[in-house]
């Protein structure tokens, strides 16, 4: 009961005051919470108000609201928590509160397909994680756990926020924690399009796959203030923690767009090759480029002079449907690629030696690259292409000194515990260790084939002759050498590869492969995990 007073006035009487109590379900009541929710909604809405909004649009940036708009569906996007508000009331926050706190949460749908999302509010306190923040957050991940589809995060925030202390603290740690739990169960996507330092960093990083914004976005541990007072370093923001260090020197960042609409159009574009989660096969769309169709552009690819570069891009580009490559790390170790097609409309995961770079050979970076995204592909159940056209591992002291043993490792790691379909087409040179990295037939790979050009040996012609013989006729024992080893005969009379593939058939055939082992079941011993050389 609610108490309500009214004046009674009567002639004969003093004006009084008489009290009656109303029904808390009365006709009044309701209207006044209604009235009462949608102007709280108004303000979540508004975030930080029309100024702030306004600062946010002159960097060249989309609100969190509109951000999330961009990359769902119309109409699709169903928000969580939108009341929620922070419980600081320390350093005067108490009165600085508004509803949703700093961050946009709930579920949404990309192409009929649902996701969750979160969408951090750098309106609302500068984006900064609070208790009620962090708790947001990790309603998402746990539900997006449940259900079994992708979480999006949409990073742009200045840090823990301090007001709050050890909470701010906590909430991060229970982020990773969930991070760490969803891995390999379902894709998780971190779009940076903000600043995103400190402890905040490791979130992205743990993720599968993190992408930046040119010029907006920045990860770093510590800003450029710390950094020149403790190493007296002069670093700009950009040169510390920018999209170009981050896709190009670190790694970190698996690619980075012009601005806000490209980057959301691009994780929509992502997200259309990925499983929901890892209970369910590789994507299968309708297809209008022929399966069977040949592709005699692959027949002039590989120049007959061995020593003589080629755009592996254009090998990968003449298999997959309609030419449609969405690669990742394009910036990053480019004597690999790495990313996703399509064959016959199912979704494949692509790994190829870049000729055109380092000559294709495999150095440290390129094997951390390749290994992450194979252990991806193998988590999701998305099988895994192999272009092979590598002539060994990088030699060199700095390989050497920064451990290319322990990182060349983890490649091999990756392939041999893989369980997904796995086709290698050896287009030139498969020479040493790397021939056997590379998904060979002794690591289970399922379909080996070569091309005419391949070469399977140990090491070139010119290092082999030099090593097995000392003087005489170099120039002819280097021709009795080619001979013997520079083409696909060896391998192939050891069963070591299926068959030896006219390239422009190399299409038709990996169609049907994938057709038939679409039905593989192979499972590793059982293990609580391996111990991958990290």
């Amino acid at each position: 009961m609610i108490p309500v007073f009214r004046r009674l006035s009567r002639p004969d009487v003093p004006s009084v005051f008489v009290r009656r109590w109303v029904a808390a379900g009365s006709s009044a009541h309701t209207l006044k919470v209604r009235q009462q929710i949608q102007e709280t909604r108004k303000k979540a809405q508004l975030g930080g108000g029309p100024k702030r909004i306004e600062a946010q649009h002159k960097k060249g940036k989309l609100t969190a609201r509109e951000r999330v708009n961009l990359l769902c569906d119309k109409g699709s996007f169903i928000e969580y928590d939108a009341f929620t508000e922070h419980d600081c009331s320390d350093f005067g926050m108490e009165k600085q509160k508004f509803p949703g706190d700093s961050v946009v949460t709930g579920r949404m749908k990309i192409n009929g397909r649902t996701c969750f999302v979160f969408s951090q509010d750098f309106t609302v306190f500068g984006g900064s994680l609070s208790g009620a923040h962090a708790k947001k957050i990790c309603k998402v991940m746990d539900q997006a756990m449940l259900v079994g589809a992708p979480l999006i995060g949409l990073n742009d925030s200045g840090g823990a926020r301090i007001q709050e202390g050890v909470a701010s603290l906590a909430g991060y740690a229970e982020i990773f924690q969930r991070n760490v739990m969803a891995s390999g169960v379902i894709p998780q996507i971190s779009l940076i399009m903000g600043p995103c330092a400190g402890g905040a960093v490791y979130s992205p990083a743990i993720t599968d796959f993190t992408f930046m914004v040119k010029n907006t976005s920045y990860l770093f541990i510590t800003g450029p203030d710390v950094v020149k007072a403790v190493t007296n370093e002069d670093v700009t923001q950009e040169q510390l923690g920018g999209a170009k260090t981050h896709t190009s020197m670190s790694g970190v960042a698996h690619g980075a767009f012009d601005n806000d609409i490209e980057a959301l159009l691009g994780v929509r574009e992502l997200v259309n090759y990925l499983p929901l989660s890892n209970r369910e096969p590789a994507p299968l769309r309708k297809c209008d480029d022929p399966w069977d169709r040949d592709a005699p552009g692959l027949d002039t690819v590989v120049p007959l002079e061995t020593t003589s570069a080629y755009n592996m891009m254009d090998v990968i580009t003449g298999v997959v449907d309609e030419g449609d490559f969405f690669e990742i790390m394009a910036n990053f170790a480019k004597n690999i690629i790495i990313g996703f097609g399509r064959l016959n409309g199912r979704t494949v995961g692509i790994v190829a030696n870049q000729p055109r770079i380092a000559a294709g050979c495999l150095d440290i970076d390129a094997s951390v690259k390749g290994a992450r995204f194979v252990r991806f592909c193998d988590a999701f159940n998305i099988p895994i292409i192999t272009f092979e056209d590598v002539p060994g591992f990088l030699p060199g002291t700095n390989q050497e000194y920064n451990g290319i043993i322990r990182h060349g490792a983890k490649l091999i790691f990756a392939y041999a515990e893989a369980t997904v379909p796995k086709i290698t087409v050896i287009t030139r040179k498969a020479y040493g260790g790397a021939y056997c990295v590379m998904n060979s037939k002794h690591m289970r790979g399922d379909l080996n084939y070569a091309w005419p050009t391949a070469e399977v040996a140990v090491m070139g012609a010119k290092g082999a002759v030099s090593i097995i013989f000392r003087g005489g006729d170099m120039e002819a024992k280097e021709k009795e050498y080619v001979d013997l080893f520079a083409n696909p005969f060896p391998a192939g009379i050891r069963g070591y590869v299926d068959d030896i593939l006219e390239p422009r058939e190399t299409r038709r055939r990996l169609c049907l492969d994938l057709e038939m082992l679409s039905t593989k079941k192979q499972t590793n011993p059982w293990k609580k995990h391996g111990n991958i050389p990290l």
